[in-house]
C-alpha cells in the first residue's frame, strides 16, 4: 500500500538562518573546515528515530571488525523504520543541499540515494574507528566526496563512556578536537585526502548501551584542482605509537611456513582426496 502522508520535518527558514550563522565559521575552522551544531533537528523527530533504532542483533547489519575498525553499519531502507527513512530521504532533498550549500560555500552539491558507507552506525563496547580520511569517489556514480554530516542519537552519554569524535592536523601529530557524541548534536565537514577523523579509541559505555549516528554524506561533479588524487578507499593513519598493522598470531605464520615446505604435488593429492571423501 503506498501513503501520501509524509510528515515534513525540514524548516527552511530555520536552515538558513543557522547557514548564514555559521558559514564564517565552517570556512575558517581547524584543522579542516567543519562545524557542530547543537539540538540540530526537532527533539520528537529523534526521539521517533531513536526509538525505531536497530538493536545490534535485531537486523543484518555489516559487520566491520579488524584492527582499523569495529562497528555495525547498514545502509538498506528496508531495515529502517519509517521516521528514519522519511528523515534521511529529507536530509537528501533540495532544502537541505541549498543549506549545506550556503553554510559551506560548496556549490553543485549532490546528495548520495543509495547512502554508501552511510545510513545507521552503531558501535558497541570496545567499538572504535581509527583516525582516517575517507574514500573520495563515489564508484556507482563516479562523484568527487566532498561534506560528512553525522548526527547522534545518544541520550544520557556520560564522558566516561568514552565515543569522542576527534579531528586530526594534516601531520598526524596531534588531535586537534575532540566532540562527545551526544543526542541532537550534528557535526558536518568538508572532506578530502587529509581531512583526518574517527573514533579511535575504544568504546567503554556500559554493555547495554551503544552508539548511535545517522551518517550522510554529499558529492560534487569535480573537485578544486589542488584537492584532486586517484580514486583510492578510506585512507587509516596511525596515531604517534600507534600500529595499525594487523598481527598475525604464532600458529597462523607455523602454518603458512609449514605449507610454503610442502611440494606442490602433495598439495594436490590432499586437495584430490578431500573432494572424494
Amino acid at each position: 500500500m503506498i501513503t501520501t502522508d509524509i510528515n515534513y520535518h525540514l524548516d527552511p527558514e530555520y536552515l538558513e538562518q543557522l547557514a548564514i550563522q555559521y558559514h564564517q565559521a565552517y570556512q575558517q575552522a581547524k584543522p579542516f573546515p567543519h562545524i557542530i551544531i547543537e539540538n540540530f533537528l526537532s527533539e520528537a523527530i529523534l526521539n521517533q528515530v531513536l526509538e525505531e533504532f536497530p538493536k545490534p542483533q535485531s537486523i543484518n547489519w555489516r559487520q566491520f571488525d579488524n584492527i582499523s575498525e569495529k562497528k555495525l553499519a547498514s545502509n538498506s531502507e528496508l531495515q529502517m523504520g519509517p521516521m528514519t527513512r522519511s528523515l534521511l530521504y529529507q536530509l537528501n532533498s533540495s532544502t537541505f543541499i541549498t543549506f549545506l550549500e550556503k553554510l559551506t560555500g560548496i556549490d553543485g552539491l549532490i546528495p548520495d540515494p543509495h547512502f554508501v558507507g552511510g545510513g545507521l552506525h552503531q558501535i558497541e563496547k570496545g567499538g572504535y574507528l581509527k583516525i582516517h580520511a575517507d574514500f573520495n569517489k563515489h564508484q556507482k556514480l563516479n562523484l568527487d566526496r566532498r561534506l560528512n554530516l553525522l548526527i547522534y542519537l545518544n541520550k544520557d552519554w556520560q564522558e566516561e563512556y568514552g565515543g569522542y569524535f576527534e579531528l586530526w592536523d594534516q601531520e598526524m601529530k596531534s588531535c586537534q578536537k575532540k566532540v562527545l557524541p551526544i543526542f541532537n548534536r550534528c557535526v558536518i565537514f568538508s572532506t578530502t585526502d587529509f581531512s583526518y577523523h574517527g573514533h579511535p579509541e575504544a568504546l567503554t559505555c556500559p554493555e547495554d548501551r551503544t552508539r548511535k549516528s545517522l551518517a550522510l554524506y554529499y558529492y560534487s561533479n569535480g573537485r578544486p584542482p589542488e584537492e584532486v588524487s586517484a580514486p583510492h578507499s578510506t585512507l587509516f593513519q596511525a596515531r604517534p605509537n600507534e600500529n595499525l598493522k594487523e598481527k598475525i598470531d604464532l600458529l597462523t605464520q607455523s602454518k603458512v611456513f609449514f605449507k610454503k615446505l610442502i611440494p606442490p604435488i602433495l598439495l594436490d593429492f590432499k586437495q584430490y582426496f578431500r573432494k572424494k571423501n
